[in-house]
């Protein structure tokens, strides 16, 4: 079986894959100073509650936004799995994807990994949208070619910064205002998450709007991330949400760049 590790900057994701099946998945803080033997009891502990021997994972592949985090990830596979990762790496691995960008290693690994498995799912043109630490909108042509996208400030970002800089401004949760209540604040809370929410489903539909304007034609639009589902039900600018896009991306790379486990060889 397959480890698929996706590091976020603000979690980690470490999911065991028989095949092209996720059979479980597992989320931990981003941490860079977490050793490898502090994941291996982690990961050791709930393997143990699904009953999964270390013995059954004889590959691993590791994407990751966060440079520092690799070593203890590729230590943690070496030492208790005994075998060697492969690390999505743009011009070190067969992506299946034409990168049609100046320089493509500056590309986020997650970005492209969301692109192969979205493009590999759907046709024609296509706007992959992550909901993470930076909202992410990933363009790739019909033809498999990744064009380039956009990064904004994630919601939750935004709105910590708003928080610490307004001394008066309370901290709120990520949510529509309540009620039937409308865009209009009737009180600094209602008027603050008018300005979150609402404005953040303007970025939404006017980012998809101008690049669908840009490739001029039909353009589907998944959407992946934490609040992937709740903006869905608040916009029609998004036709569907994926929260298994990566880990589907990391089966994918990895099945077209397949190793021979060391511990086998």
């Amino acid at each position: 079986m397959l480890l698929a590790i996706d590091v976020g900057n603000t979690n980690i994701v470490f999911a065991i894959c028989d095949g092209e099946a996720i059979k479980w998945r597992w989320r931990i803080s981003t941490d860079r100073q977490r050793t490898a033997d502090e994941y291996a009891v982690w990961l050791h502990q709930l393997m143990q509650l699904e009953d999964v021997e270390r013995t059954h994972i004889d590959a691993a592949i590791i994407a990751t936004v966060v440079p520092q985090a690799l070593f203890n990830l590729q230590h943690l596979c070496r030492k208790y799995f005994k075998i060697e990762p492969l690390v999505v790496a743009v011009g070190e691995l067969d992506l299946g994807l034409r990168i049609d960008l100046p320089n493509p290693s500056e590309v986020g690994a997650d970005r492209i990994v969301n692109a192969i498995a979205a493009h590999h799912d759907h046709p024609g043109n296509l706007i992959v949208v992550d909901f993470g630490t930076a909202t992410t909108f990933d363009v790739v042509a019909g033809d498999g070619t990744y064009l380039g996208g956009v990064i904004a400030p994630g919601i939750n970002l935004s709105m910590d910064a708003l928080y610490q800089a307004a001394a008066k401004l309370p901290r709120i949760a990520v949510e529509p205002p309540s009620g039937n209540a409308g865009v209009i604040g009737k009180s600094t809370i209602h008027a603050m998450q008018s300005g979150v929410f609402w404005g953040y489903v303007g970025l939404i539909e006017g980012l998809v709007a101008r690049i669908t304007l840009e490739l001029n034609g039909s353009v589907t639009v998944i959407a992946t991330g934490g609040l992937a589902t709740l903006f869905n039900r608040h916009t029609s600018a998004i036709d569907s949400v994926d929260g298994d896009l990566t880990i589907r991306g990391l089966i994918r790379i990895h099945a077209r760049n397949l190793r021979i486990p060391e511990s086998l060889a």
